[in-house]
C-alpha cells in the first residue's frame, strides 16, 4: 500500500490562511489610515461689534482691570458685560467705566438705579481709559461666546464614524476572528476527509507524531530536574513571599475618588498656584493641612466656570465636567452664584486622606519646608502633572533615611549650626554635612 503524509496538505492550508490574513490586516491597516487622514477645519473670522475696537487688546485690559469683578456671559459682582452697549449708549459707558461716582452724584437716572440694583457696590474709577481703550474692552465682551473647539473636533469625528465614513476597529477585529474562526473549521474538516479518503482505499496514513514516554512520567523519572525544580519553585516563594510582606502599609500609587474632582494639573500646573498658598500650615506646622473651602472661594466667587478649551478637554481625556466640580463647591459652600451671596447653609465635604504615616512615626512639615527648605515635589512627586492627586513616593523608612544620607545641611543665615557645621566637617572630612551625619538618622529623631 502506498503511504502518504497530510503535513504536506495541511502546510498548504496553512499557508493559505496566513495570505487571507495578511490581507485582511493589510485591508485593516490602510482603512483606517485613510479614515484618521480625514480632517476638515475652518476657520471663521468675526467683525469687532464695536466700530474702531480691537477684541485681541480689549481682551488683555479686560483680564486686568475688569476680570475680578466681571465676567463677559454671566453675573458676578457686578453684570455681564456681554449686550451692554444694546442697553446703553456709548457715551454713557464712557462716562461710566472713567468715573462712575461721578456718574451718580450728577443724578443720572440710570446710573443711580445700576447702583442701587447692584446693592451699592461702588465700581473702581479707570480716568487713565481713553475712549479707544474702551472701545476695545467692549469690542471683546460682545464677542459671540466660543464654542469648545476640542468638543466640536470630537463630535464631529464620532459622527464621522457613525455615518460609515470609515470603518471602526472593533468591526475589523470581528470580521478577522470570524475568519479565523471559519479558516480553522474548514481545516478540521479538510484533515478529516482526508483520513476518510485514505482509508477508504486503503491508504496508510503516515503518523510523523514521535512516540514515547509522557513528559510528566520523563520529569518524574529524572531526579536532578525534579530537585532543581523543588528549589527554584522554593526560592520564588520565598522571594515573593518577603516582597508582599514588606509592602504591607505601603500605598504608592494610592489614588482615591474626591468628593469633589480637583484638578493639581490645573491649579499648580497651568495655572501656577503655589503649593503654599492652599496649603499655608505647611510652613509652621506639622502638618500640611487641608485648606478650607473659604480659600478655594477666594478664587471661585469670580471662576464659576473654566474656559470650554478646558472644560473640552476634561470631558474628553479625564471623563470630568469642571464646571459641575464647580457647583459642587458652591453647594458646600452655601453660595448663590446668581444673587452673589451665601445662603448660610454649608455642607461639610468628606476628603479622603493620601498620604498616611503610621502612629509611631514623627514627621514635620515646617522642619522640612520652612528650615531645610525641601520643594514639596520632592516627597509628592511631580504634583503640577496630576490631573488625580496620588502618593507618589512610598514613604518607608527605607525612603526617608536614604535622603537623610543624601541631603546637605543648609547653614546659610543659620547661625544655629555655624559651629556644629565646622566640627561636624572637621570629623567627617567633608564640606557639606548631610542631615545623617547631623544626626537625622537616629532612631529617636522620628521615633519617640
Amino acid at each position: 500500500m502506498r503511504k502518504v503524509t497530510l503535513s504536506q496538505e495541511f502546510f498548504k492550508y496553512l499557508m493559505l490562511f496566513v495570505l487571507v490574513v495578511s490581507f485582511s490586516s493589510t485591508y485593516a491597516q490602510e482603512d483606517a489610515t485613510s479614515g484618521e487622514a480625514k480632517e476638515a477645519s475652518a476657520e471663521q473670522s468675526e467683525e469687532s461689534a464695536v466700530p474702531g475696537g480691537d477684541p485681541a487688546k480689549g481682551k488683555e485690559l479686560f483680564n486686568s482691570l475688569c476680570a475680578a469683578c466681571h465676567k463677559p456671559y454671566s453675573d458676578a459682582v457686578g453684570p455681564a458685560l456681554h449686550g451692554v452697549t444694546e442697553r446703553r449708549e456709548m457715551d454713557w459707558l464712557y462716562e461710566w467705566i472713567k468715573n462712575s461716582q461721578a456718574l451718580i452724584k450728577s443724578g443720572d437716572q440710570q446710573a443711580v438705579a445700576l447702583y442701587e440694583e447692584w446693592n451699592k457696590v461702588a465700581m473702581n474709577a479707570f480716568p487713565q481709559l481713553s475712549n479707544q481703550d474702551i472701545d476695545d474692552i467692549l469690542s471683546y465682551v460682545e464677542q459671540p461666546k466660543p464654542e469648545p473647539k476640542v468638543a466640536v473636533t470630537a463630535d464631529a469625528t464620532t459622527d464621522e464614524a457613525k455615518s460609515g465614513g470609515g470603518i471602526s476597529n472593533e468591526i475589523v477585529l470581528g470580521i478577522l476572528a470570524f475568519v479565523l474562526l471559519m479558516l480553522s473549521v474548514i481545516l478540521i474538516l479538510v484533515n478529516k476527509t482526508l483520513n476518510r479518503f485514505a482509508q477508504a482505499n486503503g491508504i496508510e496514513v503516515e503518523d510523523n507524531k514521535p512516540k514515547g514516554k509522557p513528559i510528566w512520567v520523563a520529569f518524574a523519572e529524572n531526579q536532578f530536574l525534579v530537585l532543581s525544580t523543588v528549589i527554584v519553585m522554593l526560592l520564588v516563594v520565598a522571594w515573593y513571599g518577603y516582597g508582599g510582606l514588606m509592602s504591607v502599609g505601603i500605598d504608592q500609587g494610592y489614588e482615591p475618588i474626591q468628593p469633589i474632582h480637583y484638578s493639581h494639573r490645573i491649579h499648580a500646573g497651568e495655572n501656577q498656584i503655589e503649593c503654599k498658598y492652599c496649603h499655608s500650615s505647611a510652613r509652621v506646622s506639622k502638618h500640611s493641612g487641608i485648606p478650607s473651602l473659604n480659600v478655594c472661594m477666594n478664587c471661585h466667587k469670580q471662576i464659576a466656570e473654566v474656559a470650554p478649551e478646558t472644560q473640552a478637554k476634561g470631558e474628553q481625556e479625564f471623563n470630568v465636567d469642571y464646571n459641575a466640580e464647580i457647583q459642587k463647591l458652591y453647594e458646600a459652600t452655601g453660595w448663590d452664584p446668581q444673587t452673589q451671596s451665601y445662603s448660610g447653609e454649608s455642607k461639610p465635604v468628606k476628603w479622603v486622606r493620601i498620604h498616611n504615616l503610621p502612629d509611631f512615626a514623627y514627621f514635620n512639615h515646617s522642619q522640612h519646608v520652612t528650615v531645610g527648605q525641601i520643594e514639596c515635589q520632592t516627597c509628592h512627586g511631580p504634583v503640577e502633572e496630576m490631573e488625580i492627586m496620588y502618593q507618589d513616593a512610598p514613604l518607608t523608612m527605607g525612603w526617608c533615611i536614604n535622603c537623610h544620607r543624601e541631603t546637605n545641611v543648609k547653614m546659610e543665615g543659620n547661625a544655629y549650626y555655624e559651629k556644629i557645621h565646622e566640627e561636624l566637617a572637621k570629623k567627617y572630612g567633608v564640606e557639606k554635612v548631610t542631615a545623617a551625619q547631623m544626626g537625622g538618622i537616629e532612631c529617636g529623631k522620628c521615633h519617640y
